[in-house]
């Protein structure tokens, strides 16, 4: 079963030749909001991520998240029979959208201009760790990876310690959505122009985009400025960072305009225009001293809430440091459905991070499904390609289809 309520994207087709987080996030958005999705698995397992975080018997918990909406069609793409099932697709689909290594889709005659010939106004959306072109376009690569060369991964952690790295797919899921964005403003510039277009979308393009002061204080400071990693607070503005209260910690940000807030909520008013503590220059020079004067505050609490309450009712950006299990349970994450959860036919229910795009006109969609392994190969070939279900059980029985309970 799928989804048949009209939505932003109803009308919209994407053939979906993705994997793993980048690709698939790119296209969950598109599908999220009504788009069909054609999701292409290769025979016999599908997406490498059906064998990950299987907590409930075999169903892939990680598929279900990265799926909803989505149809599934499993096909062998090294037998030239499937692969003519996905060319025969092509002139269907709105938009192609790949996350192989550079010059795979090529090499399976599916690179664009192969698309062109099928299609002639396809838009081809590449999503790629290091790009299509350059000196590193050869690699393979994984978030991490491009997140190493966009110089990221310097700036987290500890000044003197080795660099950390986050456990979110900040980068694939960025990616995703600059690639969304993309192809949204190529549907748009295709119903003006009548042409399609290649695009190029690479994690590491969308990590260096990422960075706020980092490359225009070195580049405009002719290297003076160095940036690298501070630990737990800003190295442009103070107070910025990760203080610790009583119990735990909280971020806190009491830099520019809210320094004044701040002091009147420490009860300090003095230190407003006090010339060593009056600009964000002068509390850099004194970063030390500001924590510890804050953090000694601070720990006059009973715990963290207390403290943050305080802060919040002086106007200071603040924030608990929630773990992900209390996110799960957190008021205003899961009235805005930030937290949502999903009850899937096989896996039960559980939560899943919700849709970002809120939208006046559409309400959220509950009844989303993730598809099985293959379960609207025939749907699929039915409808597009015109192929009878004598057909259709003969390509299964050759292997060129497949499919799977979970």
């Amino acid at each position: 079963m799928t989804n048949n309520k009209q939505h932003m994207l109803s009308g919209i087709r994407i053939l979906d030749l993705t994997r793993a987080l980048a690709g698939p996030s790119c296209t969950r958005m598109f599908a999220e909001l009504g788009a069909e999705v054609i999701k292409v698995e290769p025979a016999t397992s599908g997406d490498m991520v059906r064998g990950i975080s299987k907590l409930r018997g075999e169903r892939s918990l990680y598929i279900i998240q990265q799926s909803l909406n989505k149809k599934s069609l499993c096909v062998n793409l090294r037998d030239p029979e499937g692969l003519a099932l996905i060319k025969e697709l092509v002139p269907h689909c709105d938009a192609v959208v790949e996350n192989f290594k550079p010059g795979i889709m090529a090499d399976m005659g599916l690179g664009y201009d192969d698309l062109c010939e099928l299609k002639s106004d396809i838009i081809l959306c590449s999503i790629s760790a290091l790009g299509q072109t350059g000196p590193l376009s050869h690699k393979p690569g994984y978030d991490y990876i491009a997140q190493a060369y966009a110089g990221i991964t310097s700036m987290i952690g500890e000044a003197d310690e080795a660099p950390h790295i986050p456990l979110a797919g900040i980068g694939d899921v960025s990616t995703g959505v600059h690639g969304a964005f993309a192809i949204a403003a190529a549907l748009l510039d295709r119903a003006r122009t009548g042409k399609g277009q290649h695009l190029d979308i690479a994690i590491l393009d969308c990590y260096y985009h990422c960075h706020e002061i980092n490359v225009h204080q070195a580049s405009g400071s002719g290297g003076d400025i160095k940036p690298m990693r501070a630990g737990r607070h800003l190295s442009y503005l103070c107070p910025a960072g990760i203080f610790t209260g009583s119990g735990g910690n909280l971020v806190l940000m009491g830099f520019m305009h809210h320094w004044p807030d701040l002091c009147a909520a420490m009860n300090r008013p003095k230190l407003v225009d006090d010339p060593l503590f009056a600009t964000d220059a002068a509390r850099l020079e004194r970063r030390d001293e500001v924590v510890q004067l804050i953090e000694a505050w601070l720990a006059t609490f009973a715990d963290v809430h207390s403290a943050v309450t305080t802060l919040e009712n002086h106007g200071i950006p603040c924030a608990p440091i929630l773990s992900v299990e209390e996110t799960l349970s957190y008021p205003h994450l899961v009235e805005r459905g930030t937290v949502r959860t999903v009850d899937d036919r096989l896996a039960g229910e559980f939560q899943i991070p919700g849709m970002p795009i809120k939208s006046s006109a559409y309400p959220e969609e509950p009844d989303y499904r993730a598809p099985t392994l293959g379960e609207h190969n025939r749907e699929i070939l039915r409808d597009f390609l015109k192929r009878s279900d004598v057909e259709v059980d003969a390509l299964v029985e050759a292997g060129v289809l497949a499919s799977g309970e979970y």
